[in-house]
Parts: structure tokens; C-alpha cells; sequence
């Protein structure tokens, strides 16, 4: 019974020693997956964040290349006519041509871009009035004028309301007669007149003002008002008229362009970390030989020394007079120095003996 009960006792030592040992190496999984996971966690974020980085760099680039590259498409402006009315002619009120000066500046800068084609039209609100049907065909002169007066450009454009019957007039204002009454519409005919089709502003002589001058003394104007187009071609032509593919390409290209730049800068620094401690030790290998080539010469000197001094070991004997002893030999010295010393020995020691005799 004893010996079943030890058994017993053993087997669930044994056990809670099993099961100890499972829950650490359980701890221990658990533990090591954490710091895995973490790991891929923070590896992730930092590379969610440098390509966030370089997309918003690349559509920085895109953004600022556009707006320097692409001029204003579109520019407009009111025209205010002004004549004179101090005539003394009853047929007309207008005693001078309607003239207008528009302003082709804004916020101090030329609105137009240097060598980009515009094209410039009048747009013309007149009403249809008798005096305006009888009037027929009419001129247009416009003038573009450089800042110290000079002119630039010219051109004449002649323009005409549309003809109407008078029935369809009559029937026109008939079936309008509501919108009429009210003031939705009014019976008037808006005429567009190009002006200029390819202008294209000189860089060295900018034009600044815009004289536009109607050679009509009868003309009956309710508003007008002068647009300027930009003519694209190229890649101009491709950024406005597709902008969204335009955008996806120059942002894709930026991106790619960037990230390789980025790998290779990486790979450079990874590869010089690698090759940094092979330096190192290619370079102290070097440094060691260097200091067992002087260590060699050093001990060959002082072989050299040695020898020296045992051959004038018999000689410094013969010395009658100690003040012409010389100095002891430093190791340092080389080899010519040596003989030049021995040399000197031997012909003081011959002129003793020689006296001696």
C-alpha cells in the first residue's frame, strides 16, 4: 500500500511537472506570437506611412507642375463704351465712335501667357430695333497696346444683326407675348464677333490694354463684353481636356518614380552597413601588417646595433683618453650611420697605435 501510494504520489509529481513545463512553453508561444505579431504590426504602420508620404508628395509635384504649367483658360471682361454727345447734328446722338478700353492686367500681372495662342471675341447684346436693322453691316477695330504706347496688334471685323420677316417677327412676338409682359425675355439678338483667332502675346513687348472701337455712329448697344480663350495643343490640350486620366498618370509616375528612388537609396545604406565592417577589418588587417613590417624593421635595427657594438666591443677597450669616448649607439639609428660610426673607431684607435710606436 505504501509503495502504491508513493507510485501515486511520483506519477502526479511527474504530472504537475508536465503541466508546468506546457503552460511556459505555452507562455512562452504566446509571448514570442505577440511580439510577432506586434512586430509585423509596427512594420505595416511605417510602411502605410511612407507610401502615404510619397502618394502626398507625388500629388504635391503633380499639383505644382500643373498650376505652373497651365495657363488661365478662360478670361473675361465687361466693356464700357464711351463717346461723345456735344454734336450739333440732329440725325444722330452720337457724335464720335463708341470706344472702349479694357484692361488685359489682373492683381498687377499680365493675364495673358507668353507664348501660349489665345483667341479673343466680342460678344455684343443689341436689341432688335428698327435702327439696328437698318443699320446693316458695321465695323469692329480692335488694338492691343504695349505699356510705353506702342501697338501690338490690330484688326477689323465686320458684323450684322440676323435678319427677321416681319411675319416672323409678328409671330414671334405673339408667341412670346407672355414671357414679354413679364420680363423673362426680351426681343434682342446677341452677336458673337471674333476678334483675333491665333494671338499670341510677344514677350518682349507685353500688351497691356485692349482699344475696341465700333465705327457706327447709329449702333444701339444694351451690353457687351469681350472673352479670351485659350487655344491648347500638346500636352496642354491633354491636362484640360482630360484631367482626371491626366492627374491618375502624372500622380502614378511621380509615385513610381519616387518609391525606386527611395528602394535604391535603402539598398545603399543596407549595402554599406554590410560592407563597413569588411572595410574595417580588411583595413586593420592592413594596419596590422604595416605594424609588423615596422615591428621587423625596428628589431632588424637593433640586431644591426647589437652587432655593432660587439664589434667595437675590443676596440673601446684601447681608448687611452675616455673624453673621446662617443655616445652609446641609439637602436633607431640605420645601418650607413652605423659604418660611419665603426669607420671613425677604427681610424681613431690606428692613429693611437701608430703614436704608440
Amino acid at each position: 500500500m505504501g509503495q502504491e501510494s508513493n507510485l501515486h504520489q511520483g506519477d502526479d509529481g511527474e504530472l504537475s511537472a508536465l503541466d508546468v513545463r506546457g503552460l511556459l512553453e505555452l507562455r512562452d508561444a504566446v509571448v514570442m506570437a505577440m511580439a510577432r505579431i506586434r512586430q509585423r504590426v509596427v512594420q505595416a504602420f511605417i510602411v502605410f506611412s511612407f507610401v502615404l508620404l510619397l502618394l502626398w508628395i507625388a500629388a504635391f509635384l503633380y499639383g505644382s507642375f500643373y498650376f505652373s504649367y497651365m495657363p488661365k483658360a478662360a478670361f473675361s471682361s465687361p466693356v464700357h463704351y464711351y463717346y461723345r454727345t456735344g454734336c450739333e447734328s440732329p440725325d444722330s446722338f452720337l457724335c464720335s465712335y463708341p470706344v472702349a478700353n479694357i484692361s488685359l492686367m489682373r492683381n498687377k500681372k499680365h493675364a495673358l501667357t507668353f507664348g501660349q495662342a489665345y483667341q479673343m471675341s466680342l460678344q455684343l447684346e443689341m436689341p432688335d430695333s428698327p435702327t439696328n436693322q437698318d443699320l446693316g453691316m458695321f465695323m469692329i477695330k480692335t488694338t492691343c497696346f504695349s505699356r510705353d504706347g506702342g501697338q501690338v496688334a490690330s484688326s477689323s471685323r465686320s458684323t450684322m444683326l440676323r435678319y427677321r420677316s416681319d411675319l416672323l417677327r409678328y409671330l414671334g412676338t405673339l408667341l412670346f407675348l407672355p414671357a414679354f409682359l413679364t420680363g423673362v425675355t426680351e426681343q434682342k439678338q446677341v452677336l458673337e464677333v471674333e476678334l483675333f483667332s491665333d494671338y499670341m502675346d510677344d514677350p518682349y513687348t507685353p500688351s497691356v490694354t485692349a482699344v475696341i472701337e465700333i465705327l457706327s455712329t447709329k449702333v444701339q448697344i444694351y451690353s457687351s463684353e469681350l472673352h479670351i480663350h485659350a487655344y491648347f495643343t500638346g500636352v496642354r490640350y491633354l491636362l484640360f481636356n482630360f484631367p482626371l486620366i491626366s492627374a491618375l498618370v502624372g500622380v502614378s509616375t511621380n509615385f513610381v518614380f519616387l518609391s525606386l528612388l527611395f528602394i535604391l537609396s535603402y539598398l545603399r545604406l543596407l549595402l554599406r552597413e554590410e560592407l563597413g565592417p569588411q572595410q574595417l577589418r580588411t583595413d586593420g588587417l592592413l594596419s596590422d601588417r604595416d605594424n609588423n613590417t615596422s615591428n621587423n624593421q625596428q628589431e632588424d635595427e637593433k640586431d644591426a646595433a647589437a652587432g655593432a657594438a660587439e664589434m667595437l666591443g675590443p676596440l673601446q677597450t684601447t681608448l687611452t683618453n675616455p673624453s673621446q669616448e662617443r655616445p652609446h649607439l641609439h637602436s633607431g639609428n640605420n645601418t650607413d650611420v652605423l659604418n660611419r660610426e665603426i669607420n671613425h673607431h677604427i681610424e681613431i684607435n690606428g692613429s693611437e697605435a701608430d703614436r704608440g710606436h
